[in-house]
């Protein structure tokens, strides 16, 4: 008697390869790599991109991207705190990187409809599973 085990993929290991490969291509759609990122994989996951841009309002600090499971992509500014969030894309928890660039654009053009103020809530943290067909192929 034979019996086919099927072992599966390691959901981790592959969320884990999947967001990395997310982040570098939302860092190389604005313009950074991926030397400029951090990952965390675990729950909730979340990345940061450090931009080499400062905001005109805010000239004293440095811009970034923030992303969460939760929330998605926001932008925000390092200051003695951390990092303090401006406005939070929404939508989706894993947008195409094309629309992380226009959400930047429209933040560095201090457009008043760039984002929301307020956190969205995507999604619950974890089930990481769920997130693997988003970070399969970013447009």
């Amino acid at each position: 008697m034979s019996i086919l085990i099927d072992f599966g993929r390691d959901t981790e290991f592959s969320f884990e390869r999947g967001l990395r490969g997310y982040v570098a291509a939302v860092a190389g759609a604005v313009g950074v790599g991926l030397e400029s990122c951090t990952l965390d994989a675990g729950t909730p996951a979340a990345a940061y991109i450090a931009l080499d841009w400062r905001l005109t309002r805010f000239p004293d600090h440095d811009l970034a991207l923030v992303w969460d499971e939760v929330h998605g992509w926001a932008a925000a500014i390092e200051d003695g705190n951390g990092a303090t969030v401006l406005a939070y894309l929404g939508g989706e928890v894993l947008p195409a990187p094309r629309a992380v660039v226009r959400f930047l654009a429209a933040i560095r053009a201090d457009d008043p409809d760039a984002g929301t103020l307020e956190a969205p809530s995507l999604r619950e943290p974890g089930a990481h599973e769920d997130l693997l067909a988003g970070l399969a192929a970013p447009a």
